[in-house]
This record gives structure tokens, C-alpha cells and sequence, in this order.
């Protein structure tokens, strides 16, 4: 038994939020079944790989299956209801207003099914201004105040290394799906729920919002020092770089012993914790020159013994190779019909009772269109009729599609 896997969730998304959100409902069991148009666009996102699938789009549409309906077709868009009524959960990010244009928006759908939890991604809301500005990662970081603050204190404004308001969105959006199911126990009834990119950014800026308030000073880009702790961040080594995190007075007794700089912890400029943070610069400075005559391995080994938060800046061909990160089950492998064995991030919560698991790779395009169809009562010859004259695919049918279309 799995948590989830008595839910049926319909994922009409594209790109990463609304896909990374469903997928990690997947992991926990729900049956993602992804709606899908017959165009193979969306799924070239990322590195190409050996079929027309790119390596984005198989990281966040494991443990999904595939439905490929032509909306604009009256008897695909019929098709699609069916699957509606009798789902728990429908999930979209198109632009605000896309939906009521297709057909598909939460009051139609809340008619078909007056249970169905309705979730909706999109990049800056549903209202407000900027509801119909083009919504990406990059633009939310950059209005949410997130690249202000991120990069070197005298570079230009940097994006995080990852997408983290498309991430976040993701996640907050899975929290409330979950959130809606639980209080449909209750009230039987379905409701509509949604966030943006710019609100799950925001929702990011718990230090930089308490900076600001607190201080009125407007939060300023640090590297990868702390905004109200030092010396916790990175700092270099004889061969490289080591994160430390030394963030109150017991560790910063202990590390200037450690460094072999007892006389670091009487001097007035690093006194106490608000004392290191006005003097931040001058620190960094002793403290890299007691740690140049070391390899990054020999101090991270000293500061461990010593009970000293540290830890190597690792890359990412080094951090999904370590052993720790091995010994959690982060990376498995899961089979692809083309691609073979491929490697997978792992499930990230651990249930004790009811585990998440990866049970298969990111299907392939209409893979599951029959196979759907018919668990929701439609007949064999129906689903032909369907086919044959091109209101929902399979494969094979996409296949015919493409080569005829092609030039």
C-alpha cells in the first residue's frame, strides 16, 4: 500500500512546476494520468537523449501515465470529461484565462464533478496586475526580490543555480492539493486551489522580508554568507573551497582552537556574533589564512572530529556519487522502453508505513490513452471509433500523425 494510490489525479501541465508537483503526488502512489495534445513540443524539454523524449522531461514525469487527446476535437473533449468525473484531482498551468478558452476551467469542470479538487500554477496568479504577464522562473525570481540578494555582494543581480520558484510552486501546490483532500472528507465537496511562481518565491523570503522589516535596511546580495550569522559560509582552503557553519558562540570558541587562532576569539572586532558580522570582511581574511596551509579533506576532517559544522562544496557529478547521499536512496534507476536504464533523483520523505517509490520511467507519448479509456468504461469499439478518427491517440496513432505530417 502506498499513500496516495487512492487518488487519481488528471496533470494537464508542461515545463517543471506544475509536472515537478504531480510527480511528487506520483512517488507517494496517486495515479497521475498526464493529458497530453498531440503535439511532441513540450516533451523535447531539456537534454536530448537517444528518442524524441528530452532528459527534463523524464526527470518530472516518472510514475505518470500518458493520455493524448485532441481538445479542439468535440468527441476528445467528451472523452476527457469522462476521465473528470470520475477523478479526485485536476492540476493545469496554462495562462489565467486559457483554460475557460479550452473548455476545461473549474466552473466546467466542477459541474462534471462537483467533488474535483481543481489546482492551478501560473506565474505571477490568477489576478492582480500582472496575471497575464508570461510567467517564468527567471522573471519571478527577479520581481520576488530573489536575484537582489543572490551572487557576490559587487556583481550583477544572479538567478539561484536551480528553479526554485518553479520548484517551490510545485511543492506549495502538492501541499495544497493534499490540504483541499483532507477537508473534502469533511465537506464532500471539491474546491479550487492555486498558486504562482511569484508566490511560492515570496513565500522563500522568511530572512530577507525579516531583514527588511526589522532593520528598514533593504536586503543586499551576500555570496554565501549568512545575512544574521558569521562566519557561516563558504570559505577557501589550500586546494579549494569548504562550507562552514559556525553559528554561535559554543562552535566559534571551539574553531579559532581548531585553526590554531586562539587569539582570533579575544580580539574586540569578532567578540560576539554582531561584532563578526560588522567586521565580516576582516574576518574571512584571518580565517583564510589559517586554513591555506590545508588541504579542504584535512580540515574537513579536523572540524568533524572537533564536532564543527563543516562540509566539502561539491559539484554534482561528486554530490550524486557521495555516500551519503547513496546510502538515502537518492539516486535509482528505473528501466525506459528506449533509453534503457536510466538514473532518477530518489524519493526525498521517508514514510515509515507507506513508502513513495519510483514503479516506472515517464511514459511515452499516448502510451496509456486505451488502457485509460477503457478503466473508465468505454468500450473496445468505442475507443477504435476514437482513434481511427483521430479524437484521442495512442502511439501508433501519433506516429501515422507525425509521418503524414511531415515534409
Amino acid at each position: 500500500m502506498q499513500a496516495l494510490d487512492h487518488l487519481t489525479i488528471l496533470d494537464m501541465t508542461q515545463v517543471i512546476a506544475g509536472p515537478y508537483c504531480t510527480m511528487m503526488l506520483a512517488d507517494m502512489g496517486a495515479d497521475v494520468i498526464k493529458i497530453e495534445q498531440p503535439s511532441t513540443a513540450p516533451r523535447a524539454m531539456g537534454y536530448p537523449m537517444k528518442g524524441s523524449d528530452g532528459a527534463g522531461f523524464l526527470a518530472v514525469n516518472r510514475n505518470k501515465r500518458s493520455f493524448v487527446v485532441d481538445l479542439k476535437d468535440h468527441d476528445g473533449r467528451a472523452a476527457l470529461l469522462e476521465l473528470v468525473a470520475q477523478a479526485d484531482v485536476f492540476v493545469e498551468n496554462f495562462r489565467p484565462g486559457v483554460t475557460a478558452k479550452l473548455g476545461i476551467d473549474w466552473p466546467t469542470l466542477a459541474h462534471v464533478n462537483p467533488e474535483l479538487i481543481y489546482a492551478s500554477i501560473s506565474g505571477f496568479g490568477q489576478d492582480g496586475p500582472y496575471a497575464q504577464r508570461p510567467g517564468y522562473d527567471l522573471l519571478a525570481q527577479a520581481l520576488s526580490g530573489i536575484m537582489s540578494v543572490t551572487g557576490s555582494p559587487d556583481g550583477p543581480p544572479a538567478k539561484a543555480g536551480l528553479p526554485i520558484g518553479d520548484l517551490t510552486a510545485g511543492l506549495v501546490c502538492s501541499q495544497a492539493i493534499l490540504t483541499a483532500i483532507i477537508a473534502r472528507t469533511r465537506t464532500r465537496r471539491g474546491q479550487y486551489v492555486e498558486t504562482s511562481l511569484l508566490d511560492a518565491a515570496i513565500s522563500l523570503s522568511v530572512w530577507e522580508s525579516a531583514e527588511l522589516w526589522a532593520t528598514d535596511h533593504v536586503p543586499e546580495a551576500l555570496g554565501s554568507a549568512h545575512r544574521a550569522t558569521a562566519p557561516y559560509q563558504a570559505v577557501k582552503a589550500k586546494d579549494g573551497y569548504l562550507a562552514i557553519a559556525v553559528n554561535n558562540a559554543k562552535f566559534w570558541a571551539a574553531f579559532c582552537q581548531v585553526i590554531s587562532r586562539p587569539a582570533l576569539f579575544d580580539d574586540d572586532r569578532f567578540a560576539t556574533n554582531q561584532n563578526r558580522m560588522e567586521n565580516l570582511p576582516a574576518l574571512i581574511v584571518e580565517i583564510e589564512q589559517a586554513l591555506s596551509d590545508r588541504t579542504v579533506d584535512e580540515w574537513i576532517d579536523t572540524f568533524l572530529v572537533a564536532d564543527i559544522p563543516a562540509s566539502p562544496i561539491l559539484d554534482y557529478r561528486q554530490s550524486l556519487s557521495n555516500e551519503q547521499v547513496l546510502a538515502r536512496k537518492l539516486v535509482q534507476y528505473v528501466e525506459h522502453p528506449i533509453e534503457g536504464s536510466i538514473p532518477a533523483l530518489g524519493i526525498p520523505a521517508k514514510l515509515s508505513d507507506t513508502p513513495g517509490s519510483i514503479r516506472f520511467a515517464a511514459p511515452l507519448h499516448g502510451q496509456h490513452t486505451v488502457e485509460v479509456l477503457g478503466e473508465v468504461g468505454m468500450s473496445s469499439d468505442e475507443i477504435d471509433r476514437l482513434v481511427k478518427q483521430g479524437s484521442v491517440f495512442t502511439p501508433e496513432s501519433l506516429h501515422k500523425r507525425n509521418k503524414a505530417s511531415a515534409p
